[in-house]
C-alpha cells in the first residue's frame, strides 16, 4: 500500500466529525470479560492492547498482532500496534505498522498521532512538527494534538510557543492535575493577592521549577501557598518567598485569589532558553548534614562518587531512560574512587545480588527524604547516573553531575550538547541514534578515568 507523504497529507480535506471526543475507556478487567465474550473481536483485542501498553505490559504487542490478524484492515489496530512497537524501541517495526494505519486511513487523526509518537521517540522532529501542525489544522478543537508540538519547540529551545503548546497537557486523558476553582495565573501582577501553587507531576519536576516559588512576591503576591510532596517538605521548609505548604491532594486554603501549576510557572514569567532563572539555594538541615556526614565518614582523599541506575519504575518510559547496575559495575575497577549508592526504590534491591565484598556503600535505605539525600550529595565529589529526579537535585545544588540520557531525552536536555542552561553543574552523556548504551558508558567511563587520575589528594 503507498503512505502519503507529510505534504500529501496536509493538503487533504478535514473529514466530518473530527473533533468529536473519544467515549471513555474501559479497565483491563471489562476488556477481558468482552474477550471472553467475542473472542474473535478484533476490537476488545486492540483496546486490550492499548490499555496493556499504557501499562508497558510485554503481553501488549500479541493482543494488538491478534487484532490485525483477526481484521487486516482495522486501521486503529495498526495504529496501536506501530505505538507498541515505539514503546519497545522497535523503530522499524513500528514505522511498518504506522505505515499500513495511515494506508487505511489516511486523514484519520489518531493514525497520525501514533506516526507522530514514532517520529518522536526516533528524533525525526521535522516531519513531527509538520504532521503535528496538520493535526492541529484538522482537528482544531482537541487541544491536546499540540501536545507533541510543545516537546519538540521546548527540545528545540523554542520557549515563547512552546510554554503555549504545553498548556494543551491539562486536556489529555492521561494527564493527572488535580482541577481547582477560581482563576488561573497567567502572569498578570498580583497586587496583594493570594495565590495557590499546585504540583502535578514528579519529584524531578518540582525540583526543576521551585526556582520561581521565590519569584511570585515579586510580582506582587501577598501571601503565597505551595502544595508539595512530603518527600520534599522538609528540604524545602525554608524557601524564601512561601508562606505555608499543604500536602499534595489536601484540601486548598478556603481563600486564594488565583492557582497555578508549578510547571505553568515558565509560562506566566516568560522564560526564554536565554533568561532561565537560575536554580534557588536549598536549606538543607543540620540534622541531615550531621546524618550524611557519619554515613560518608571521613575523607581519604578518593574521589567521592555517588550513582544512580534508574528512576522510578511506575515512571511509564522508565524503561527507555534508565540503564542496568551491570552498566555502572566497571567504576569498581578504576583506581582513586569510592562508590556509594543513591539508588532508592524497587531497584535499590539489584544491589543484594553482588557479593558482600563489592565496594559500594549503599545509601538508599539511610535515605528517609529528599533533605537526606541532598545532605549527602553535597558532601560527594560528582553524581553519575541515569535520568530521574537525584539528577535535577543535584543540579540544584550545584555538585558536578553527569547525567546519561536516552536517545530522545526530557525537553530539559535538548537533543544536543554537553549542557543544559537549567543546570550549570550538569554535564551530558548522550546516546546516538541507535539507542545503544554501550558508547554513552564507554564515554563516561573514560571521563572519569582521567578525572580520577587528575585527583588531587585531599
Amino acid at each position: 500500500m503507498m503512505v502519503p507523504a507529510v505534504e500529501a497529507l496536509a493538503a487533504m480535506p478535514f473529514p466530518p466529525n473530527a473533533g468529536l471526543r473519544p467515549a471513555p475507556e474501559p479497565t483491563q478487567d471489562q476488556a477481558r470479560a468482552q474477550i471472553a465474550a467475542t473472542p474473535d473481536s478484533a476490537d476488545w483485542w486492540r483496546v486490550l492492547g492499548e490499555l496493556l501498553d499504557r501499562a508497558r505490559h510485554p503481553d501488549a504487542r500479541n493482543c494488538l498482532h491478534r487484532a490485525v490478524r483477526l481484521a487486516p484492515d482495522h486501521a486503529a489496530a495498526w495504529s496501536a500496534l506501530a505505538l507498541a512497537f515505539t514503546n519497545a524501541s522497535r523503530h522499524a517495526e513500528a514505522i511498518h505498522a504506522s505505515q499500513r494505519a495511515i494506508a487505511l486511513e489516511p486523514s484519520g487523526p489518531e493514525r497520525l498521532r501514533s506516526r507522530v509518537s514514532t517520529q518522536l521517540r526516533t528524533g525525526s522532529f521535522d516531519d513531527a512538527l509538520k504532521l503535528t501542525n496538520w493535526l492541529v489544522r484538522l482537528d482544531p478543537t482537541t487541544s491536546t494534538h499540540a501536545w507533541p508540538r510543545a516537546q519538540i519547540r521546548l527540545h528545540r529551545g523554542d520557549y515563547a510557543d512552546g510554554w503555549e503548546d504545553y498548556e494543551s497537557r491539562y486536556d489529555m486523558r492521561e494527564y493527572v492535575y488535580r482541577l481547582h476553582r477560581g482563576t488561573r495565573w497567567s502572569g498578570q501582577p498580583l497586587d496583594g493577592k493570594v495565590i495557590m501553587i499546585t504540583v502535578e507531576q514528579g519529584f524531578g519536576d518540582t525540583l526543576l521549577m521551585a526556582r520561581y516559588l521565590p519569584m511570585l512576591k515579586q510580582r506582587g503576591a501577598k501571601r503565597v501557598v505551595v502544595e508539595c510532596q512530603p518527600e520534599l517538605r522538609r528540604l524545602f521548609a525554608n524557601l524564601p518567598g512561601v508562606d505555608s505548604w499543604i500536602e499534595r491532594d489536601q484540601t486548598p486554603p478556603p481563600l486564594y485569589h488565583y492557582h497555578s501549576s508549578i510547571m505553568s510557572l515558565p509560562r506566566c514569567f516568560e522564560t526564554r532558553i536565554d533568561r532561565i532563572p537560575p536554580p534557588h539555594p536549598l536549606t538543607i538541615p543540620d540534622e541531615a548534614r550531621a546524618k550524611a556526614a557519619a554515613l560518608l565518614g571521613p575523607r581519604d582523599g578518593r574521589l567521592r562518587v555517588g550513582f544512580v541506575w534508574s528512576g522510578s519504575p511506575t515512571f511509564a518510559d522508565n524503561a527507555i531512560r534508565a540503564a542496568s547496575l551491570d552498566r555502572f559495575l566497571p567504576m569498581l575497577d578504576i583506581p582513586g574512587l569510592r562508590l556509594f549508592s543513591l539508588q532508592k526504590g524497587p531497584m535499590e534491591g539489584e544491589l543484594t545480588r553482588l557479593p558482600a565484598e563489592t565496594p559500594i556503600t549503599p545509601l538508599g535505605p539511610e535515605m528517609s527524604d529528599f533533605a537526606d539525600t541532598a545532605a549527602v550529595i553535597e558532601q560527594l565529589d560528582l553524581v553519575v547516573m541515569t535520568d530521574s529526579s537525584v539528577a535535577h537535585l543535584t543540579g540544584t545544588l550545584g555538585v558536578p553531575v553527569w547525567v546519561l540520557l536516552q536517545r530522545v531525552p526530557y525537553w530539559v536536555f535538548g537533543m544536543t550538547g554537553d549542557r543544559t542552561p537549567w543546570y550549570p553543574s550538569m554535564r551530558l552523556h548522550r546516546q546516538g541514534a541507535d539507542e545503544d548504551w554501550g558508547p554513552v558508558f564507554d564515554a563516561m567511563l573514560r571521563d572519569l578515568r582521567a578525572l580520577a587520575a587528575n585527583r588531587v589528594p585531599a
